[in-house]
């Protein structure tokens, strides 16, 4: 079965818009990185004040769990870290929130989804994560059952890889990165294990790294 961490889709970006949605290859030199800053038409959400997010609550039947907020914030933040200096995030309301992460009931096998959008005349993202891990698969729904801090890693990574795509990321073919696409093949099991190994408790997931050093390197291109 094919199964793809997200999906991405622009279509509420006006078309008068003028942006071709260039996306950042997963590996970049020092010479990419430096063309990459003089480009006008990235995705790139606008830093020059703190991005404002919104994390609704979840339903029992997207498999929202408490703590899954939490998990999002944690997510943002983390992002957030890889740059220098930090990019800032902070809560804002739901309509005028840069960033929006909704909850939604899984299907087709995807994790989740992310939709550009216009906020005031600025790029903006709403995430959609489906936390319910017994939709996305025998091996995951097994392992998620035996193993709560596994299926937080699913829920916790989901909302890392789609946070990606808001803040301008694309998917890569290199499995070490968080931003990898499961349609490049590849065992999905090993893709959320390799952070489980990290943990031994619950708050281990706010300080444990999900990225890889291309991860890192694009988003500080994005955001010098």
């Amino acid at each position: 079965m094919y199964f793809d961490l997200m999906k991405t889709s622009v279509r509420q970006i006006p078309g008068s818009i003028l942006l071709t949605f260039l996306f950042v290859e997963a590996t970049v030199s020092s010479a990419a990185a430096q063309q990459l800053r003089s480009q006008q038409d990235v995705w790139r959400l606008d830093r020059s004040e703190p991005i404002t997010y919104f994390i609704s609550e979840g339903s029992p039947e997207s498999g929202f769990k408490e703590g899954d907020r939490t998990l999002a914030e944690w997510a943002l933040e983390a992002w957030g870290r890889q740059a220098d200096p930090p990019v800032d995030v902070a809560p804002g309301p739901e309509a005028s929130a840069t960033i929006r992460i909704y909850w939604v009931p899984a299907g087709a096998g995807l994790y989740g989804e992310m939709r550009g959008r216009m906020v005031n005349g600025r790029l903006a993202a709403d995430v959609f994560v489906h936390p319910d891990t017994e939709a996305l698969g025998l091996d995951i729904a097994q392992r998620a059952r035996l193993d709560p801090l596994f299926r937080d890693t699913v829920v916790y990574l989901t909302c890392v890889h789609e946070l990606g795509h808001a803040f301008g990321l694309a998917h890569t073919s290199a499995f070490a990165d968080i931003m990898y696409s499961f349609q490049y093949g590849g065992d999905f099991v090993a893709y959320f294990m390799r952070f489980r190994e990290q943990l031994e408790a619950w708050n281990d997931i706010q300080q444990a790294s999900p990225f890889s050093a291309a991860d890192s390197d694009v988003f500080r291109a994005l955001y010098p």
